[in-house]
């Protein structure tokens, strides 16, 4: 009797083990797509290059975000420019002398946040400052594999903004068969996960608001 019921105990656990099992390789299968789709997805090119907004907005962090950033404030895509994230201690004239460029006609029309730490940090720095200066519409300016994790904080900070994303792309970054760049697949796997974090925020708000689409 005593063998009877310790052999049913072991397959009962051997049943949970498999079940855990199964749906362990199930996540893990779903994780996997859900990678190469957001893989798949990272811009490579800008859509929208011309459109002129309120503000540009720059996201530190990333290589050629800031020249990026510059080259559309001359080139008079918007009217100010915003970096959010910057170090404390570091101004306006320091960041153009890091970019090697002189002031000319834009130190006038740069303003800086220096309070942000995160991406969720720089939306609700940006949000304030558009609030400030009572600005509906710009352009966030980021690296193109952060682009999609920093357009849902934006949108979730500001759902009524016009946000038109400017991804900045660099060479250390190898988009074209990201999987066999040791680097680069580690950088998107990460950026990845952190998207996931920020996504079941974003897609409670959009469901009680009756918009979001599966």
């Amino acid at each position: 009797m005593v063998a009877v019921v310790g052999h049913g105990r072991r397959s009962r656990r051997r049943r949970l083990a498999l079940r855990l099992a199964v749906l362990g390789l199930a996540a893990v299968a779903v994780w996997a797509v859900g990678l190469v789709r957001f893989a798949t997805q990272i811009p490579n090119a800008v859509a929208d290059p011309d459109a002129t907004t309120d503000a540009i907005v720059v996201l530190t962090g990333g290589s050629g975000r800031l020249d990026a950033g510059l080259e559309l404030l001359a080139g008079k895509r918007a009217p100010e420019l915003f970096v959010s994230g910057v170090y404390r201690g570091v101004d306006v004239a320091t960041l153009l002398e890091v970019s090697k460029r002189s002031p000319g006609d834009i130190d006038c029309c740069i303003e800086i946040g220096h309070s942000a730490g995160d991406t969720a940090g720089n939306a609700d720095e940006t949000t304030a400052w558009m609030g400030d200066h009572g600005y509906r519409s710009l352009r966030l300016v980021t690296s193109s594999y952060h682009l999609a994790r920093a357009l849902l904080e934006f949108r979730l900070a500001m759902p009524g903004v016009t946000l038109v994303p400017h991804p900045v792309f660099t060479q250390t970054v190898k988009q074209d068969r990201w999987w066999a760049w040791p680097g680069t697949a580690s950088l998107i796997v990460g950026e990845f996960n952190k998207y996931l974090l920020v996504w079941p925020r974003h897609a409670a708000r959009r469901l009680v608001a009756g918009k979001l689409k599966w």
